[in-house]
């Protein structure tokens, strides 16, 4: 009887003898804290449940702002407060912290870490930013493409409008409208045509594309798990990698055909004589900037590093973008007096004659102000892609060893009742006033910063402004039953778990411009 209590018993005192030392140890090394026990192989992984933000903030919460996590195999400072993101991702620790770890979806999303969200910092690196952000996504560039959105943004109204005409009582599940909005201007800026809409509904390419971002998202999950728990690979995630490479393989081949199709398009302009007038004009689409790039410097512009640079910024800038954009509309239908505030200066400053511009929304700080506070509640990227420390530094007063994964919690940093006064309510004035980079810094991240912020943030906020913009301006919405806020996403990003469903009536001036 005693030896079989014993043999139940010792396994037990073991746990209970690691997790004290494992805690001790960390306390001598001077590490931040630690929440208590941490087990064999999983460590706090016990503690995780999807939305990973959610859980998260609550481990914050108990435990402290910063925190050193044992994720199975990977040791990871968990950073949920304003003061340590800036001590983590400005001057004092910006360069160390200005790597990425070895995950999965670097290795082959990001074509073995030479992609520019996955690149290891240095020369390679610093050249992928300096690309994006002086050549492809700089405000001239933008600029120069601006008649895209608006023809898109037309084409998303009439759309809408007929519709309604056909069916007033039609019920729209808004997402797939934001979706084929935002992915058409993305598409037409970087490619030079359209994938969803008249005509090209349901194209052999856009079934690709869908085919190819369901497999990702379905991925998501395992990926993570296989991440930190490797000997996982064992136990039923052993295919995680081939799928991961048949995906790669099909989003390879999808942008290989772009390329070559827009070299024939080069080659015979150049055989008509047509070739000086595409390289003056003012309106080229990012793969002809990038393909005049590779003429130019053909051993460093390959196929493989264009290829990459037009993925990141096609389906980084969809996916974040709708999710912005649909997260407004269920915040707007959910606080229906601030959605007829928004509809009124948008009257007062545009009138009933057209339809609202890039200019306008520049003025309209209202709607401004509603952007900034759906990416406050809802920041697309709800978590920092995973930072990763170089050498050993200090964060909070505490050590953190070299080779550390460094996550930064966004949504707890928006979410903190020490930082934001009633965090959770919608309330879109508490912008009004304010300057957004002197008054709020590290209070409010949804594109990140320091070396490694998202470069397409004035993209970004350009397309959701028009695309939110025009459909407060030329319809009257309502909602459909209650509107489930529940978030969803097994990675960084946290989108709805059920799609917005919304029924909407043309305004009766809408007619002036669209006929």
């Amino acid at each position: 009887m005693e030896i079989q209590l014993y043999f139940y018993i010792s396994p037990f005192i073991v746990l209970v003898l690691y997790s004290i030392t494992l805690h001790l140890v960390n306390k001598l090394r001077n590490l931040p804290p630690s929440p208590f026990p941490a087990l064999p192989f999983i460590g706090h992984i016990y503690l995780l449940k999807q939305p990973f933000h959610r859980s998260l903030s609550e481990v914050s919460r108990r435990y402290g702002p910063a925190l050193f996590l044992r994720l199975g195999s990977r040791s990871v400072l968990l950073i949920s407060s304003p003061s340590l993101a800036e001590e983590c991702l400005t001057k004092k620790n910006d360069l160390i912290f200005a790597n990425r770890p070895n995950l999965l979806n670097g290795r082959y999303f990001g074509c073995n870490y030479t992609s520019l969200p996955w690149a290891p910092y240095g020369e390679h690196w610093k050249n992928l930013r300096r690309i994006s952000a002086m050549e492809l996504l700089s405000s001239q560039r933008i600029q120069m493409l601006s008649y895209i959105r608006a023809d898109e943004t037309l084409t998303l109204v009439r759309k809408l409008f007929h519709v309604t005409r056909e069916d007033p009582d039609k019920v729209l599940e808004v997402k797939s409208d934001l979706f084929e909005f935002m992915f058409n201007v993305l598409t037409r800026m970087i490619m030079g045509k359209r994938y969803y809409g008249k005509n090209v509904e349901k194209s052999k390419e856009a079934k690709i594309l869908e085919e190819i971002e369901s497999e990702t998202s379905k991925l998501a999950l395992e990926t993570n798990v296989v991440d930190f728990l490797p000997m996982m690979r064992w136990f039923g995630y052993k295919d995680v990698e081939k799928k991961l490479i048949s995906i790669c393989e099909k989003r390879d081949k999808f942008m290989q055909s772009v390329i070559e199709e827009h070299r024939r398009v080069r080659s015979a302009s150049a055989e008509s004589g047509d070739a000086a007038l595409t390289m003056l004009s003012k309106s080229k689409t990012i793969v002809e900037v990038l393909l005049d790039l590779q003429a130019s410097e053909p051993e460093y512009y390959t196929d493989e590093t264009i290829r990459n640079l037009l993925l990141v910024l096609l389906q980084g800038g969809s996916s974040t973008s709708t999710i912005a954009l649909e997260w407004a509309f269920s915040l707007l239908l959910d606080n229906p007096q601030t959605l007829k505030k928004a509809q009124a200066e948008i009257d007062a400053h545009v009138g009933h004659t057209r339809l609202i511009t890039e200019a306008d929304v520049a003025e309209l700080p209202y709607l401004r102000h509603i952007i900034l506070e759906t990416l406050r509640l809802h920041p697309p990227a709800s978590i920092l892609l995973p930072h990763f420390s170089s050498a050993e530094c200090a964060v909070g007063g505490s050590r953190v060893p070299a080779g550390t994964i460094l996550l930064v919690n966004v949504w707890e940093i928006h979410h903190n009742p020490k930082t934001w006064a009633d965090p959770e309510k919608f309330r879109p004035e508490r912008f009004e006033g304010y300057d957004l980079k002197r008054d709020f810094g590290f209070k409010f991240l949804p594109f990140g910063s320091g070396r490694r912020a998202c470069p397409g943030e004035n993209l970004g906020l350009t397309n959701i402004g028009l695309g939110l913009g025009s459909l407060i301006q030329c319809f009257d919405w309502e909602k459909v039953g209650e509107i489930d806020m529940k978030e969803g996403g097994a990675g960084v990003t946290a989108p709805k778990v059920q799609p917005l469903r919304a029924k909407c009536s043309p305004r009766p001036f809408i007619f002036n411009f669209l006929s």
